[in-house]
């Protein structure tokens, strides 16, 4: 891992949809000039991955007198708490939904990063249909959830429920040729509210150097 003058460090790989959850709420809060993001590789046993996450999982935020920060959901309640006023933890009742939200999207992406894995590293022709099934029934439950119920689109920013759907959404157009939109109009277009309201927020992906 190269040296960095930046006072954040960010671990992640380019294709991980917590590490993109992670940078858009960076981006939201206006916190990327101190962050770098470095690559990581969660299968090379010879990456300091490991040690700083003994689960050798990804997204990990490295921050100078703090140890490692984890998973993305921890991550998350550090950068709230760094400039004063945050739109992605609201306080209030709202908390409790936005973070609600938050884990269901997590759901989604942890469901769909389980069929990518099933069928990559099985070999050929021996991926377990009714595993990908059972993930693929959690990630369409969510989705008629989040279609029927979806996050609010703030003014004054989005909250850490929208920005972690956008995530599990863009994650599903990467992984699965976006077939999420036909079945889901409804959500599809409050995508393109989110894009059109907070666009710096939702084109911000990691470049890792």
């Amino acid at each position: 891992m190269q040296a960095s003058t930046s006072p954040w460090r960010l671990r992640t790989s380019a294709a991980s949809p917590f590490g993109r959850k992670v940078y858009m709420a960076i981006v939201a809060q206006g916190l990327e000039d101190r962050v770098t993001v470095i690559g990581a590789d969660t299968a090379d046993p010879g990456d300091a991955l490991r040690r700083q996450n003994p689960l050798g999982k990804i997204p990990v935020l490295l921050v100078d007198g703090l140890p490692p920060l984890f998973d993305s959901r921890v991550i998350i309640e550090f950068l709230a708490g760094q400039n004063g006023t945050s739109t992605l933890i609201p306080a209030g009742a709202e908390k409790f939904i936005a973070l609600r939200d938050q884990a269901l999207a997590d759901g989604v992406m942890d469901a769909s990063v389980l069929m990518v894995y099933e069928r990559r590293f099985r070999p050929e022709g021996f991926a377990v249909a009714s595993w990908l099934d059972y993930q693929a029934d959690k990630v369409e439950r969510a989705l008629a959830a989040f279609e029927s119920e979806p996050p609010s689109l703030a003014e004054s920013g989005p909250g850490i429920g929208a920005i972690t759907l956008v995530a599990a959404l863009l994650y599903l157009d990467l992984r699965f040729e976006g077939a999420w939109r036909t079945r889901h109009p409804g959500l599809q277009a409050w995508l393109e509210a989110f894009a059109a309201r907070y666009p710096a927020v939702y084109a911000a992906k990691p470049q890792l150097s």
